[in-house]
């Protein structure tokens, strides 16, 4: 299907990269997968975060995640005929000692009492999920394009767009496949539109970056070995720019405005500012009143532990 779009839903115009135009237009603020999710669950959590920078303690559940990553990831630095399971748990260990090093309050997980018999359970998880991923697919018949790529656009409107893809498969034709690796479990049938923005939110700055909407976008869910796949289109894609420079503008009030509105949701049971939410009789910090709040592109810098894992 060929479409012509105007204004801020125009993709790359006629005679200029996506490169060159991006250099002309102003920055007027920046998104992440992980912020825009924030900001959908809960924007008095997108402001916990982004506004206030409150700290918030290490996650079992999310240090996992980073570990199954990084494993997964150097993987398939490994000869293709070495890429196998017994490869990848042998490097569990390893990858977990340099995750110490890099943030050495991960340590703070595994500190009290029993500790030790917790970590090898959830180092138990962790080799599981591995053991689950060879289930799913064989690294020795894959060569993937990128690992952990960085990619950003800047819309039309000046809104960037940022984040980091798990990986990027491109196959002869040149045809993309963007995948995402989970360490939660498959969400059910009414959660998947809510999976799959993340995926779309990518695919859209591929797609600009590269004038080409990636043929398929793939989440391998490690902790129960389902596996989600969706083919976008170019109507799907300017659908998640309406929503997320729709989200921007939500966000851009709430910074006029100071009104951070707390959702309520089961995720509540797992945040770390509950006892500051007027929900659970908790008062937020105050805002500064002087200057307007607004969070610069670098306050919403994302990082490969922007994972939406759960």
């Amino acid at each position: 299907m060929t479409t012509t779009e105007t204004g801020s839903e125009a993709t790359v115009p006629a005679g200029a990269s996506p490169e060159a135009r991006e250099g002309t237009v102003p920055v007027i603020g920046s998104l992440s997968p992980s912020r825009a999710g924030d900001f959908m669950t809960c924007p008095l959590l997108y402001r916990f975060r982004v506004i206030d920078k409150l700290p918030e303690r290490p996650s079992p559940a999310a240090a996992r995640g980073t570990l199954v990553h990084a494993v997964l990831e150097r993987l398939y630095d490994l000869p293709t005929g070495e890429r196998t399971a017994e490869a990848a748990l042998e490097m569990l260990d390893p990858q977990w000692e340099r995750l110490l090093e890099a943030e050495p309050e991960l340590a703070e997980l595994f500190a009290g009492e029993g500790g030790e018999a917790e970590r090898q359970g959830w180092l138990e998880q962790a080799r599981r999920m591995v053991e689950r991923y060879f289930t799913l697919e064989d690294p020795r018949r894959l060569e993937p394009a990128e690992r952990e790529l960085f990619v950003e656009t800047v819309l039309d409107s000046g809104l960037k767009l940022r984040g980091y893809i798990d990986r990027v498969d491109v196959a002869p034709t040149g045809d993309i496949r963007i995948v995402d690796y989970k360490t939660g479990t498959a969400p059910r049938a009414d959660f998947e539109a809510r999976a799959l923005f993340q995926m779309k939110f990518y695919a859209l700055v591929l797609w600009r970056r590269q004038g080409r909407v990636p043929r398929l976008l793939q989440l391998m869910y490690l902790g129960n070995g389902e596996v989600l796949r969706y083919e976008p289109d170019e109507a799907d894609l300017r659908a998640t720019q309406r929503k997320v420079e729709a989200l921007w503008a939500a966000i851009r009030r709430a910074m006029d405005t100071g009104e951070w509105r707390p959702r309520t949701s089961r995720l509540c049971d797992w945040c770390d500012h509950k006892a500051l939410c007027p929900q659970f009789g908790g008062t937020p910090p105050p805002l500064p009143t002087t200057p307007v709040v607004r969070p610069s592109p670098a306050d919403l810098e994302p990082t490969p532990r922007d994972r939406d894992d759960f």
